[in-house]
């Protein structure tokens, strides 16, 4: 009995700790502006903000910059207030990253810039009902 009753301790012990760590790298979704205020009250942890790529009347993509080697890449996004901030992405262009409807960029603030670490898309869906031509 007693060494089941410490095996329960430790488990419980190790279930708090994964918790913890867990809930220390949760983030919640916000905008450029309040990214940028938490930027200059110090907070340096990892930011979410949802958005979408700037688009013309003509739903042409707007302010897209590649590094001349192709492993980088500067766009415009508009977050979900309207404001439109550019972000650095270290990374080569995510496959359909132009087809996307909706972005999530994971990353902070430095010197007044957004540099995304990770880039999250929502794509149009392959699985919405067409119309069958019989």
């Amino acid at each position: 009995m007693k060494n089941s009753a410490a095996l329960s301790v430790v488990f419980i012990g190790i279930v708090l700790i994964i918790i913890v760590t867990t809930y220390g790298d949760a983030s919640t979704y916000v905008s450029f502006i309040e990214a940028k205020e938490l930027y200059s009250k110090g907070n340096m942890s990892k930011i979410h903000v949802v958005g979408k790529l700037n688009r013309d009347a003509e739903d042409n993509i707007m302010g897209i910059d590649k590094s001349s080697d192709m492993l980088s890449f500067t766009f415009e996004m508009v977050d979900e207030k309207g404001l439109k901030e550019n972000v650095f992405y270290g990374e080569p262009m995510p496959p359909d990253f132009l087809m996307s409807e909706q972005i999530v960029v994971i990353g902070s603030y430095n010197n007044n810039k957004f540099i995304a670490d990770e880039i999250l898309l929502k794509c149009p869906s392959k699985y919405t009902e067409e119309k069958i031509k019989i």
